[in-house]
């Protein structure tokens, strides 16, 4: 099979559905590589799915080069693309390339994935001069979650949709190879899909993007918090989990396992 590249990545828009889910760990990379995902993204999402945060701001560059490096180890196809998480690029250029640097050279990811529209722009354009692949984030960002006073659909004001058109814009111009857009109207992510040269990938952003994402713990059931509208879940697992535990609990406390098949 053919390992799926930046350019790999660019080239399917308007021919071929960009499929990308997130891992964390080494057995959910590989699992999803075997099954033919194009993009796998590192989130810092892994602050709430793996560590149990409120939300994504505790997450460190620390944190997303241990998780990013296992997922790495699963995969051989696929498109790795780590978050860049909060602070980490926000202080300098220099800081972001320098920890950008340290993902793509330490951990082994293909890009990094940063937040922010046409303000970023010029950070965008310093990390791709710099060798190191970007794909950009707009409309709801989660790193923002205090200043959006929490999680809610962006754009649905004239003047909001007018700026992530430009937002999208500015980012293809300075280099980034793609762009997510998350929890937007259906209809504005058509607009900027078309608006632009490179890849969408949607997120709660309607069926027009050029591609989709969800976070695998709510596509399969595993995240206890709240999931969100746009998360369709395909699995129940974390049911099935907890039916087994129990199970197991059952036979140990009535001396029922091991029995002489599993003893030596």
């Amino acid at each position: 099979m053919t390992p799926w590249t930046v350019n790999r990545i660019k080239t399917c828009k308007g021919r071929e559905k960009i499929v990308s889910l997130t891992a964390y760990d080494y057995a959910t990379a590989r699992m999803l590589d075997e099954s033919g995902i194009h993009l796998i993204l590192v989130g810092d999402s892994l602050g709430m799915t793996m560590l149990g945060y409120e939300n994504t701001l505790p997450v460190t560059v620390e944190d997303m080069l241990h998780h990013s490096a296992a997922v790495v180890r699963g995969v051989k196809d696929a498109l790795v693309i780590s978050d860049m998480p909060f602070l980490s690029y926000q202080v300098s250029h220099e800081e972001a390339l320098r920890n950008a640097g340290r993902l793509v050279q330490k951990a082994g990811v293909d890009g990094v994935k940063i937040e922010g529209g046409a303000f970023r722009a010029p950070l965008v354009t310093h990390l791709v001069r710099n060798g190191i692949p970007v794909l950009g984030h707009i409309g709801m960002t989660p790193q923002s979650v205090k200043a959006m006073s929490g999680f809610k659909v962006q754009g649905r004001q004239p003047k909001e949709a007018r700026q992530l058109i430009a937002d999208a814009k500015a980012l293809e111009k300075a280099g980034a190879f793609a762009i997510v857009l998350e929890c937007i109207p259906a209809p504005l992510a058509r607009l900027i899909t078309r608006a632009v040269k490179i890849p969408t990938i949607g997120i709660g952003a309607g069926p027009y993007c050029d591609g989709q994402i969800l976070v695998t713990h709510d596509i399969l059931g595993l995240y206890t918090g709240t999931s969100p509208k746009f998360a369709k879940r395909y699995a129940d697992l974390g049911r099935k989990m907890k039916h087994a535990f129990a199970a197991y609990k059952k036979d140990v406390s009535e001396g029922t396992f091991p029995t002489a098949e599993y003893s030596y």
